[in-house]
């Protein structure tokens, strides 16, 4: 019995980060740095929902990590 219950513990808990992993998304963005000024046209994945909305904050926050700035989530899509 004990060993049926660990089973279904360790099924749910998969299940749960299998769930997490389809809410991941590639977002594709355009982003400039100034002085010289460098202009990137590229792709990140995001979690959370697949959504440009949520996406933008998430790509934003990243991208001033790396001293560029976010001019525009292009789109986003399922992995």
């Amino acid at each position: 019995m004990k060993n049926h219950i660990t089973h279904i513990i360790a099924a749910g808990a998969l299940s749960l980060f299998a769930s997490a992993a389809a809410a991941d998304c590639t977002a594709t963005y355009k982003a400039k740095k100034d002085n010289p000024l460098k202009l990137e046209h590229a792709s990140m994945s995001v979690s959370g929902p697949c959504t440009t909305a949520a996406a933008t904050g998430q790509v934003k926050a990243a991208l001033a990590e790396r001293g560029w700035t976010l001019l525009k989530v292009l789109s986003v899509s399922d992995k």
